[in-house]
């Protein structure tokens, strides 16, 4: 009886030192940890309920590609561009032609026969020269008459004009019937900004809005200059001007 006694105390010992998990301890059914929220995120929508604060700005996180797609879109009038359209728009802009630098005015040396004032129109190099008193010449770069329009000879400046009219003769209307019958003077008018008349003819030498046909031969047979060359020439030269055109 004694032992049997002595027994049951150690095993009740034994089974009190064993941790038996109850439902509170329980994984499955303990409380879930905090939601922890980034304040970068509830800030703006926080704010928006607090009176007197302004709506602050909410970051795209959409990718740069998108947002610049839409706002080409909103551009357009919602209208939808693709990467080829947009390319194609690109390369359509046409390329305004240049002008060979080679006609740029320029100073040379002379030791021609001419006095000094002449002016001397050279088709076949596309220049002109005018003869200063030094031994030198200022060298301009011209259009001249095309093919069946070409001509030489001399004359004389009979009459400058700034911003001049132009009144194409009868026989440039027939060949090129939607030309006016006149023309104010203007950044338009196709004799530029300075024309000096030679004698009695038709011909002038004058400005162009056209600069980059300078060096070509594409007149009717006027003598074209750049606006700024041809202002700068009309500033050095007087009516009585002598001009040899070869």
């Amino acid at each position: 009886m004694k032992r049997l006694y002595m027994f049951a105390c150690a095993l009740s010992v034994g089974l009190g030192g064993l941790t038996v998990p109850t439902l509170a301890n329980s994984v499955r059914y303990a409380a879930p940890p905090p939601v922890i929220l980034s304040p970068d995120r509830i800030d703006p929508w926080v704010l928006q309920l607090r009176p007197g604060h302004v709506r602050p700005h909410v970051q795209d996180h959409r990718p740069r590609a998108s947002r610049r797609a839409l706002r080409l879109n909103n551009r357009s009038g919602n209208r939808s561009l693709g990467r080829t359209e947009q390319l194609s728009a690109i390369k359509a802009k046409p390329r305004v032609p240049q002008m060979d630098p080679r006609f740029l005015p320029t100073v040379i040396d002379y030791d021609g026969p001419h006095k000094a004032g002449t002016i001397i129109v050279n088709t076949n190099e596309r220049y002109l020269y005018l003869i200063e008193k030094d031994g030198t010449a200022r060298r301009y770069g011209v259009g001249v008459g095309r093919p069946g329009f070409e001509w030489a000879g001399k004359h004389k400046v009979t009459r400058k004009a700034e911003w001049p009219s132009w009144r194409p003769p009868a026989e440039m209307r027939a060949r090129q019937p939607g030309l006016p019958a006149f023309m104010e003077g203007g950044p338009r008018n196709p004799l530029g900004a300075r024309a000096l008349y030679l004698g009695s003819t038709l011909y002038r030498i004058h400005g162009s809005n056209e600069p980059w046909s300078i060096g070509q031969a594409v007149s009717s047979g006027c003598i074209r200059m750049r606006n700024q060359d041809v202002k700068d020439l009309y500033e050095r030269v007087r009516v009585g001007t002598r001009v040899i055109v070869i």
